[in-house]
């Protein structure tokens, strides 16, 4: 050991000294590997629910239970993305459920509370996220790729957007913040359009 850190191990992946040196580093990882089952045209997501320094539940983005998956057409706002409808738009048609919300269904399901709890996401929660995850007591949120509200051609519409998402995002105690984790599937995990701009909320999402 060297100035208080474990001496290197030749050739051990950084996933490996992130595991032991942080532990929200480590939490990301497996979120990462849950999101390997996401099945989404667009974005793919993976979530975990950790409470006590415990997973209590995961979740990935994907169609609802026993019904075709996004990839195989199952969601028809999906399986016309970029064509009739444009990228932030008609999310009403949209069937497929995100990560978070699968997460925290899925301990419901089983009647597990997620009070208290942190959410780690592969990628920063959308508005109907923060919301039901707030209802839930989700304690803290980590993620590791941004999310912002669609730009509308409306600029007043557009700040109304990003007041309110951020309005939500305040509400979490422990904060939301973004982690600087290598992710070597970004190009295949992180849709092309990228948002066009960033939060400039000040409740805690710098790096960490």
């Amino acid at each position: 050991m060297k100035n208080g850190n474990p001496a290197a191990i030749p050739n051990e992946p950084q996933a490996a000294r992130d595991a032991r040196q942080d532990r929200n580093k480590y939490f990301m990882n497996i979120a990462m590997a849950v999101r390997l089952r996401a099945n989404c045209r667009g974005n793919r997501v993976g979530a975990i629910i950790v409470l006590n320094n415990r997973i209590v539940s995961t979740g990935y983005n994907g169609t609802p239970e026993k019904m075709p998956n996004c990839l195989d057409g199952g969601c028809l706002r999906c399986a016309n993305r970029d064509k009739t409808y444009k990228s932030g738009e008609a999310y009403d048609l949209c069937i497929c459920v995100h990560a978070e919300q699968n997460a925290v269904l899925a301990a419901a399901r089983f009647g597990i509370s997620v009070a208290g709890s942190t959410v780690y996401t592969t990628m920063r929660p959308c508005f109907g996220c923060a919301k039901e995850m707030l209802q839930a007591q989700v304690q803290a949120v980590y993620y590791l790729h941004e999310w912002n509200p669609h730009v509308k051609e409306d600029a007043l519409k557009t700040k109304e957007q990003q007041a309110e998402y951020d309005r939500l995002l305040v509400r979490f105690p422990g904060g939301v913040h973004r982690l600087d984790v290598p992710d070597p599937d970004v190009e295949w995990a992180v849709s092309k359009k990228a948002p066009a701009n960033v939060g400039v909320d000040q409740h805690g999402t710098l790096d960490v």
